[in-house]
């Protein structure tokens, strides 16, 4: 592909994801759903904990599993 065909494909690839921006409707966030009940917000620790410290503590859970469970002989 030369750079013309290039050039064509990405313009013809940012206008139309321009397009689709501009004719997609708001996603109504605001607007509540019959049954919708949220319930109260996280603090900033609880986020943290549940989004960073978590899945860092059992990766680590698992991978040190892993080292201690494997049964495979050290190579010296």
């Amino acid at each position: 592909m030369d750079k013309k065909n290039a050039l064509r494909a990405g313009a013809v690839a940012a206008g139309t994801t321009l397009m689709m921006l501009l004719m997609s409707g708001p996603a109504h966030a605001v607007i509540r759903d019959d049954g919708d009940d949220p319930g109260p917000g996280l603090s900033v620790a609880e986020t943290l904990g549940l989004y960073v410290a978590a899945p860092i503590g059992l990766f680590l859970l698992i991978a040190g599993l892993v080292m201690v469970l494997d049964k495979s002989k050290k190579q010296a």
